[in-house]
């Protein structure tokens, strides 16, 4: 297990920060003045994403000759000893759309511009983002990075458009209480806010150490959103399943009628005859008559069973652009979303009657605003404003019992109403100074109104721990709540950044940043993130490409442990943990026959989960069109959240609690500590002769002493013992994406996952220690022993494209067609292994990852 001193670290760091931003703004003024006599035309290429784009050709056309440059790595060119007169600047780059811009040079000595090159509609042409360029020594250029254009999306076999799910096998599951960090058009948000088709490219782990962001780039994904351009574009999708094209379940007695209806589309475009306002709509239709297979042990022997769970899924988003002038763009966007199912949580062991029926409502409004102050400085401001209503019924208004991995009958004592009002603030400068590229920012990623009426548990769950205990009617454990059910707090989140992007040569970039971020509930007011990465090209010809770097990163906690330190406090809401309780339990009242109310409380100096992630790799140009890139990443975690019962009975008899006056005592920690290594072999572009794509194989190890936030160790009083393998551990992991052009009629797109198996934790299933958990494990047997099996799933797509008016070249409308294959070859893969030993399933599975399922789609776009 690894160990740091943070404070000496950042210390450091954040004095040589400090220096040189001292330095920068001193030297500042002097690049910013600097003139020429000459008349001159200086100007900033800009993407989508408002990041520069350097190497790009720029040509300048006028009276005299041509003149031709390179944009710089902040994105800037500049042609001198100009004549008076109007000018033609012209540039192409992949995957944008070309500009050709008329320049007027008057008497005076400097005309400044700037170009923001708007992303280039889809023509049917697959291809990986960058995979047509030369490797470079740019920080945010690193080839190990999972970048995929919507070309290439679209040939995929994706299932029901869900692009973020079907990439996030690329995400780093070593910690799985991190959420992911998404960031949409360079701005941290909490949802994409458009649909599938209006996504032009996601990215996952690029710019590994910057700054802007609070988590690693492992478990951040970017998306980049179509922008308009001056003609309209307008993407239709249909998706249609239905079961009678699908193999069976391997756990379902029959194949259960399911179907599912997909409708998605976007259009964009101008508003009336100028360039100067736009407008984006997106939206999503989805009708789901799905089934849950329940595969349990009830008293009377085996019960399995198919079990409707039908949802449905509506949202719309609108976006009004605008850009009056080159220097000022802005754009007003609202979203809204509302889907509901039924029979929520039931399959595997649990029963139909033990689901529940959920609905969630939500309404957005974004506003982004983007201004040129000048052509050495550039401001980002988007604030978002938000509010949503979940409620969640059971289907059955009964005490919930629990057979430990055998079967869950009764209601589910999920009763409840989530609320939120929420708002999120972003604020970003960059500037450029001669070789440095300066980014500054504030930002509040939420700040939030939560309200959570939580009515579960008012009848009552009981836990057994065999089926044998269920027909004697001794259950070992029950948990029943009574008292004032609301809970409201504001949750608080802020974040700091600055970081200097250094050219220093033309074969070598840094790139220093420090970063801090606060929450309130919870200590830390020095979580400070020093973070480092450099690239470097030894060779004449910057085909290979030397990558480094180390960062500090702090997490966030979610609002699920403030409700808890808030409502579990012995006076609000109550609840009642107790062993070996009546069956069934009297309900609470005020007299003397009221259990003792179990507390939640942070433990101390409980502060935000902090990860030190470290990598070196290399990259090497295998051909024009292919990359290969080789990286070690270290992550070494601690401050890890985890809970432990401060109350819990004390060995060797186990027969009653230190402070007879509470139940469990539930401290909230982060004393936990996280160690990973991994090395992957990525390749991007040409994978073969016609061939496009992306593969990764990845072999690793992490280890963990924690299982998330609401995880205890079996041993409350030894919680070190629990060091082993981390619940998410996989060996070997490769994926592969890959999608091929042959003929008209053979266009296939594929995606193949090879994954080793993920640990499980073998337990007795039995409370003998007493408190109220059955995590307890045979003598001997440490955390995660249990090895589940591997997984393989190999999806293939199959699409005819046809150019519906083949005169117009370029500009015809195209209507594809599509069938898709999930799990082709219908391979099992098991899944929830049962390592409780008190289980009729102990050492077997009793689920699958679905069968092969067959998906038809229809495409219009234009």
């Amino acid at each position: 297990m690894d160990h740091w001193r943070v404070g000496s670290i950042a210390k450091r760091f954040l004095q040589t920060a400090a220096a040189l931003a001292a330095t920068l703004v001193l030297v500042g003024p002097v690049y910013a003045q600097t003139g020429r006599a000459s008349y001159s035309i200086e100007g900033k290429l800009i993407d989508p994403s408002n990041s520069a784009v350097p190497g790009a050709r720029v040509m300048l056309r006028g009276p005299a000759a041509d003149q031709v440059c390179e944009s710089s790595i902040d994105g800037g060119f500049r042609f001198d000893s100009l004549a008076p007169g109007r000018y033609r600047l012209q540039t192409e780059v992949p995957g944008l759309v070309s500009v050709d811009r008329e320049v007027e040079v008057r008497n005076r000595a400097m005309t400044r511009v700037v170009i923001r090159l708007a992303l280039a509609p889809i023509k049917g042409e697959i291809s990986v983002s960058g995979n047509s360029k030369a490797l470079t020594s740019d920080i945010a250029n690193n080839r190990n990075a999972i970048s995929v254009e919507q070309g290439l999306l679209g040939a995929l076999p994706i299932l029901n458009l869900d692009f973020l799910s079907a990439l996030s096998r690329f995400l780093d599951p070593s910690n799985p209480d991190s959420a992911v960090s998404l960031v949409v058009d360079g701005m941290e948000a909490r949802n994409i806010g458009v649909t599938a088709s209006a996504i032009q490219e996601i990215k996952i782990n690029q710019n590994p150490y910057t700054a802007e962001y609070p988590r690693w780039s492992r478990r951040r994904v970017e998306v980049i959103t179509k922008s308009a351009t001056d003609r309209y574009h307008g993407t239709f999708n249909f998706l249609f399943r239905d079961h009678h094209l699908n193999a069976r379940d391997a756990f379902a007695v029959e194949r259960p009628p399911e179907q599912r209806r997909i409708f998605e589309g976007s259009l964009f475009g101008p508003i009336g005859s100028g360039k100067k306002t736009s407008f984006l709509l997106s939206g999503l239709r989805e009708s789901e008559d799905l089934q849950a297979v329940v595969f349990a042990q009830g008293p009377n022997g085996l019960i399995a069973e198919n079990t409707p769970t039908p949802q449905q899924n509506t949202f719309f988003s609108a976006r009004l652009s605008h850009e009056p002038n080159d220097r000022h763009a802005m754009f007003w966007q609202v979203n809204f979303q509302d889907r509901w199912q039924n029979n929520l949580g039931v399959g595997g062991t649990v029963l139909p009657e033990a689901g529940a029926q959920s609905r969630f409502r939500e309404d957005e409004f974004i506003f982004n605003y983007r201004a040129t102050i000048s052509p050495h400085l550039l401001s980002q401001f988007r604030i978002l404003l938000g509010r949503y209503w979940a409620p969640t019924k059971s289907n059955l208004d009964q005490p919930k019992v629990v057979v430990i991995d055998a079967f869950t009958t009764g209601g589910a004592q999920a009763d409840g109403l989530r609320t939120e009002l929420h708002t999120s603030i972003t604020w970003l400068l960059t500037q450029t100074v001669g070789h440095h590229i300066l980014k500054y920012g504030v930002n509040v990623p939420d700040w939030s109104r939560r309200g959570w009426s939580d009515r579960s548990n008012r009848l009552g769950t009981y836990f057994f721990g065999s089926l044998e205990d269920y027909r004697l009617g001794h259950p070992f454990s029950g948990v029943l709540q009574a008292g004032d059910a609301r809970t409201v707090f504001i949750e608080k989140n802020l974040g700091a950044f600055v970081q200097d992007e250094w050219k220093v040569k033309a074969n070598l970039s840094l790139a220093l940043g420090l970063r801090y971020d606060w929450q309130n509930y919870f200590g830390g007011l020095n979580n400070v993130s020093p973070r480092l990465a450099f690239a470097f090209s030894p060779t004449q010809r910057r085909n290979f490409v030397i990558r480094g770097g180390a960062g500090m990163f702090y997490d966030r906690s979610g609002p699920a442990p403030i409700f808890d330190i808030l409502r579990y406090d012995g006076l609000h809401l109550r609840r009642y943990v107790i062993s070996d309780p009546p069956f069934p339990l009297p309900e609470p009242s005020d007299g003397v026959s009221t259990p003792p109310a179990s507390i939640t409380r942070l433990g101390v100096g409980t502060e935000l989960p902090e990860v030190f992630q470290f990598n070196l790799g290399v990259e090497r140009q295998l051909s024009e069109k292919t990359v290969l890139a080789i990286n070690y990443v270290g992550t070494r975690g601690r401050h890890q959240f985890r809970s432990r019962d401060g109350n819990a009975p004390l060995p060797p008899e186990f027969a009653s609690r230190p402070d007879p006056s509470v139940s469990v005592l539930r401290f909230i920690e982060s004393t936990s500590h996280l160690q990973g290594n991994a090395l992957d072999v990525t390749i991007t572009g040409a994978l073969g002769p016609k061939i496009t794509g992306l593969a990764q194989y990845t072999f690793g190890k992490t280890l963990s002493d924690t299982g998330g936030l609401s995880w205890f160790p079996a041993d409350s009083f030894n919680p070190r013992g629990e060091w082993g393998r981390a619940d998410t551990d996989r060996r070997q992991q490769f994926n592969l994406l890959a999608t091929g052009k042959f003929h008209p009629w053979l266009n296939l797109g594929a995606s193949v996952s090879l994954l080793s198996g993920v640990p499980f934790n073998i337990t007795t299933g039995l409370d003998e220690n007493r408190d109220g958990l059955a995590n307890d494990r045979p003598v001997g047997v440490t955390r995660n022993t249990g090895k589940g099996p591997g997984v393989a799933v190999i999806d293939l797509r199959w699409f005819r494209e046809w150019r519906l008016k083949p005169s117009i070249k370029g500009k015809s409308p195209v209507a594809t067609i599509s069938l898709d294959a999930f799990n082709l070859f219908n391979r099992v893969n098991y899944q929830n292994y049962v390592g409780a030993l008190s289980s009729p399933f102990f050492g077997q599975s009793t689920g699958s990852q679905p069968a092969r399922r067959i998906q038809l789609g229809l495409r219009l776009q234009f």
